[in-house]
């Protein structure tokens, strides 16, 4: 090999590292420091502070060229008192919207109903209750919940007996506005997909209920009140 080809060839490795940037001694470093067989996601340079997002399991924390330091916790815009970590996760955690299945969703149709949305709802979960009575006033919107029972051995029977009930929409509708408990379930009862329910909120990484996704995909984590569910749909272009 000639010397000047030699030369060429370092020249080029090293403008190729120059390109590259810390993104893979940072996730190499935040995995180690993590352990307990942390996975990094991904690692992309803010601009601001000069800090790495990294995201891991879903979650964001932010990191030093270093990687020094760990950060744990959310940057806020003085200016425009927004919550760019916030805002972050919800764009990174959205999802397509057209592959959810439906099949397995309580369907409820208010007017036209040419306006889509989808929750992940606990039987049990108080904010969950909340927000359903706020949407009966909700107009032209169909709204598909999944049942994600989380909060222990009740919320799953709910699920069941709601599940197994001959009008789900019902039933939902009169435990979660006027606590109407549902009638238990059957032993015959199939819940295959209520059980299909429970995983695609994992798969989703539901954290918690309420959870709503727009027909964008956007996630809204935990309760909003309608006017403002209201106003982000107006927003969707």
């Amino acid at each position: 090999m000639s010397i000047k080809y030699t030369a060429a060839l370092l020249c080029a490795l090293a403008a190729s590292a120059a390109q590259a940037g810390p993104e893979e001694s940072i996730k190499a470093a935040v995995e180690a420091a993590l352990g307990n067989g942390a996975k990094v996601e991904g690692v992309v340079k803010t601009p601001y502070l000069g800090l790495y997002e990294v995201r891991v399991g879903g979650e964001i924390v932010y990191t030093d060229d270093k990687a020094n330091y760990l950060i744990l916790g959310e940057i806020l815009d003085t200016k425009t008192r927004q919550n760019i970590t916030q805002q972050r996760v919800n764009q990174i955690s959205a999802i397509n919207f057209a592959e959810l299945p439906l099949d397995i969703a309580i369907k409820q149709v208010r007017g036209n109903g040419k306006r889509v949305i989808a929750t992940f709802e606990d039987p049990n979960c108080g904010y969950c209750k909340k927000l359903a009575k706020e949407l009966l006033g909700m107009k032209d919107v169909t709204i598909y919940t999944f049942l994600t029972p989380v909060l222990g051995p009740d919320s799953q029977k709910k699920a069941e007996a709601i599940w197994c009930s001959a009008d789900r929409a019902k039933t939902w509708s009169d435990w979660m506005t006027t606590n109407v408990v549902p009638a238990a379930a059957t032993a015959s009862c199939d819940t295959a997909g209520l059980q299909r329910s429970v995983a695609l909120g994992e798969k989703y990484r539901v954290r918690g209920t309420p959870t709503i996704f727009l027909s964008t995909g956007e996630r809204i984590p935990g309760y909003v009140p309608v006017a403002q569910l209201e106003q982000r749909i107006a927003n969707i272009k």
